[in-house]
């Protein structure tokens, strides 16, 4: 029998599953991104394609009818016409021989009966085993690139230093081949084994180029051997300079060459 006055007991509570309603909301969420992208695509397929512009639209490049011959612009003059300067004699781009100097016409080496250049020409198979470790390799290369020409001078001062000058065209193309010369030549220059083991010093006004300072060369029964280096490139052209010599070289020296040369490009 139960006693009135006994206060009432609390019906048992039961603890709602944990997560449900998250669940539930979570699909209505899923279904309905599935049922608006289902619409979408209904609803795209059922319009009309909408048509392409035309490929060739030679109204945007050029008038219809040519300028009256008073507004013709006039052409650029050589000084601003970069290939019109490229496109003659090579030969005069290269820098003028610097007072103290004089001409060398074997250059730099050890067979001194050979000129190293031909009326200021050099071909590529000669470049490739004059300035490249491995010809083969390097010869290959060039001709697959579209080298076009080598223009070049030596000079000399003194007993034994000796300056050279290469200037490396390319043919135009995709791919800027001078500047992707320039860049490959400057990317083992920190290395011993073919670079001059560091990381050269930037030639102000040109954006790219460096010249360099190699550490000396010694070999039992010879004199010591000096080399500094400069690369640089303009366009479609490479310069590459270099001074050798059996005393010190200084930074003045290589960069006052790339200068001048960096002038005349």
């Amino acid at each position: 029998m139960t006693d009135p006055g006994a206060a009432p007991v609390a019906a048992p509570v039961v603890k709602r599953p944990r997560g449900r309603t998250a669940l539930l909301i979570a699909a209505a969420a899923v279904l309905g991104i599935a049922g608006g992208t289902a619409v979408g695509y209904d609803v795209q397929a059922g319009r009309a394609p909408t048509p392409l512009p035309a490929l060739s639209q030679p109204d945007l490049a050029y008038p219809a009818k040519a300028l009256p011959a008073d507004k013709v612009p006039d052409p650029l003059p050589a000084s601003q016409d970069r290939r019109l300067r490229t496109d003659g004699d090579l030969r005069k781009l290269l820098a003028d021989r610097p007072a103290g100097w004089s001409d060398d016409p074997v250059g730099w080496g050890d067979d001194k009966a050979v000129p190293v250049f031909r009326d200021g020409w050099l071909g590529v198979d000669e470049y490739s085993s004059r300035a490249f470790k491995y010809k083969g390799p390097q010869y290959e290369y060039f001709l697959e690139s579209g080298m076009r020409r080598i223009a070049g001078a030596a000079w000399k001062r003194g007993q034994y230093r000796t300056a050279e000058t290469y200037l490396v065209q390319f043919r135009s193309g995709v791919v800027q081949e001078a500047q992707a010369l320039a860049q490959g030549q400057r990317s083992y220059m920190p290395g011993t084994e073919f670079g001059a083991g560091n990381d050269g010093d930037p030639l102000k006004g040109s954006g790219n180029g460096r010249y360099y300072l190699y550490e000396v060369e010694r070999k039992p029964g010879y004199l010591p051997t000096y080399q500094a280096r400069a690369i640089v490139y303009r366009g479609d052209i490479m310069a590459d300079i270099g001074i050798y010599d059996t005393v010190p070289i200084s930074k003045k020296d290589i960069r006052t060459l790339a200068e001048r040369q960096l002038e005349r490009l």
